[in-house]
């Protein structure tokens, strides 16, 4: 799982690298997500995910990430910041995973999500987090390709 998120770390930062600057509170509609607002949510969400699936709890990065509405904090929008709070989530998730020393995979853990309540073994609530990332970054492709920017060739291995 290293492997892959560490692969996933660099394969986002070429997506936030590849959006100018100036562009990061675009949204092809008034009704979704900036391309800033993406990213932060991806960040948000695979930390707290992570949190979840692991049960290894990081008051410093939990500062970070969810001490506020972050998605929607002004002083969140830009490039550094985007890149600043999304590094730190994918360092999170990757350094608690080099860290993990027993998983206990199959022990369901139970959560209280926007939707609903979750109750899911932790493996699957890793997987989530890495599903839901890959997600986001998909999504962001229209958004780069909209400004005339080609996006990242995809990273696969």
């Amino acid at each position: 799982m290293v492997k892959d998120w560490e692969r996933a770390r660099a394969y986002t930062l070429e997506y936030l690298n590849a959006m100018p600057a100036d562009k990061y509170s675009y949204r092809p509609n008034d009704s979704i997500r900036s391309f800033a607002e993406q990213m932060l949510h991806l960040a948000i969400a695979d930390a707290g995910m992570t949190m979840i699936g692991t049960g290894v709890q990081d008051p410093k990065v939990a500062g970070i990430l969810f001490s506020r509405n972050l998605e929607k904090a002004t002083s969140a929008q830009s490039r550094d910041s985007v890149v600043y709070f999304v590094t730190t989530s994918y360092d999170y998730v990757i350094n608690t995973l080099k860290n993990l020393s027993d998983l206990k995979s199959d022990e369901v853990i139970t959560q209280q999500m926007p939707a609903a309540v979750r109750s899911e073994p932790r493996l699957v609530w890793l997987l989530k987090a890495f599903e839901h990332q890959t997600h986001h970054r998909g999504q962001c492709t229209i958004y780069i390709r909209m400004q005339g920017v080609r996006p990242p060739a995809e990273k696969l291995f």
